[in-house]
């Protein structure tokens, strides 16, 4: 028979894949299908359309039924590229308590706890159905999840989807949710003592970036309003993290380029700061173009996520609470898969072992202590389907 592994075996074989979003996720996908099978469940692979070797894996156990749980967890992770490690990021290591290793809080940690609830589930039997979806390029924005979604309705229809982010292993009823672009700036070079005769792509990137921080304080000096105020900050933002463009001091750049990005509130839609932004957008690219007609912003939707809202008959929810003897609230500001979840139709919480705070930074880590906890979770979960 098959060896059953234990979640922290299974942890250190998942951190050992150097899953990174810019690379495809297909060798540890592959090994965790072999390894389903091996305990004799049925896997569904989904690839990923015009880029071989990123995939998707589902997977079902118990009666063909609907009315079942999934377990949902993504295997991309962030790179360490420039990040200062005091261990090697993809050899899971014990120190003081803790394992140390890209990927073993966001998300590893629970897809192991995952992977083990489905053998141990395919083994004792279960009476409600278990379902596993493991998706890749969520580090990129949740793109791969709605494909997920869709190729899993060839499996009997799951009422209750639990996706296990780190929340210390705590219920989270909503979070923000997103739309992002990629700006460049479109700029005409002249000598930088002729400025006016030109349209320097660095300063008008500058006016759109300063508008940003106008939305910014504009928001933040309103009162919130319906479910913002559940939130921290209270109100949707918009951040530019990124920033490249010019080649010297005296040349009026003739690119920029920069990403901006809104985390939108449950209760608000997308669209309107879609709407918005266009219309920034277009208003600075007619004045560059009195300027000079060949200057323009061009602006590239990167991805755009759903917001997770609360929801007062989540059964996933209450599922979760049950298991945990949780009663807290809690709603967050990043952006999770249970928002794709949400719009599919399923009940989504969003519940995993170990810490946001120590997520994408070097020497990313998850305490045993979290990853017993979460084990422990996942055997009442097995008795409640039992």
């Amino acid at each position: 028979m098959t060896e059953r592994l234990a979640p922290r075996a299974l942890l250190e074989r998942l951190v050992a894949f150097p899953s990174v979003s810019r690379e495809p996720n297909g060798p540890l996908i592959d090994w965790v299908a072999e390894y389903l099978r091996s305990h004799g469940i049925e896997v569904g692979l989904h690839d990923k359309e015009g880029a071989p070797g990123w995939k998707a894996l589902y997977a079902h156990v118990g009666p063909e039924v609907e009315g079942g749980v999934v377990l949902s967890g993504h295997t991309d992770v962030v790179p360490v590229d420039g990040q200062a490690w005091d261990t090697d990021p993809w050899v899971l290591t014990e120190r003081d308590g803790r394992l140390y290793g890209r990927g073993s809080c966001d998300m590893k940690g629970f897809d192991a706890l995952a992977i083990w609830a489905m053998v141990e589930a395919k083994h004792a039997g279960v009476t409600r159905p278990l379902q596993i979806a493991l998706s890749y390029d969520e580090e990129v924005g949740c793109t791969g999840a709605p494909a997920l979604v869709e190729a899993m309705q060839v499996l009997p229809r799951a009422t209750d989807v639990i996706v296990g982010e780190p929340t210390m292993m705590k219920a989270v009823s909503g979070h923000k949710g997103g739309v992002s672009w990629w700006v460049h700036v479109h700029g005409f070079e002249v000598h930088s003592s002729m400025l006016h005769t030109g349209v320097s792509a660095i300063m008008w990137g500058a006016k759109l970036i300063d508008w940003c921080n106008g939305v910014n304080a504009a928001a933040e000096a309103a009162e919130p309003l319906g479910m913002a105020a559940l939130f921290d900050p209270p109100y949707t933002n918009v951040h530019v993290g990124q920033i490249s463009g010019g080649t010297a001091h005296n040349i009026t750049a003739k690119d920029c380029e920069f990403g901006v990005g809104f985390r939108v509130v449950p209760g608000e839609e997308l669209e309107t700061y879609r709407a918005l932004f266009a219309a920034k957008v277009e208003e600075l690219t007619a004045e560059m173009k009195a300027v000079r007609a060949e200057a323009w912003i061009e602006a590239r939707e990167m991805f755009s996520l759903p917001p997770f809202a609360p929801e007062e008959d989540n059964t996933a929810e209450a599922l979760v609470r049950r298991l945990t003897g949780d009663n807290s609230e809690n709603y967050v500001s990043y952006a999770t898969e249970a928002s794709h979840f949400q719009t599919a139709g399923y009940k989504a919480v969003v519940c995993g072992p170990g810490s946001i705070s120590v997520a994408h930074q070097p020497n990313e880590s998850i305490a045993i202590s979290q990853l017993q906890e979460g084990e422990a979770f996942m055997r009442r979960l097995l008795e409640a389907l039992a």
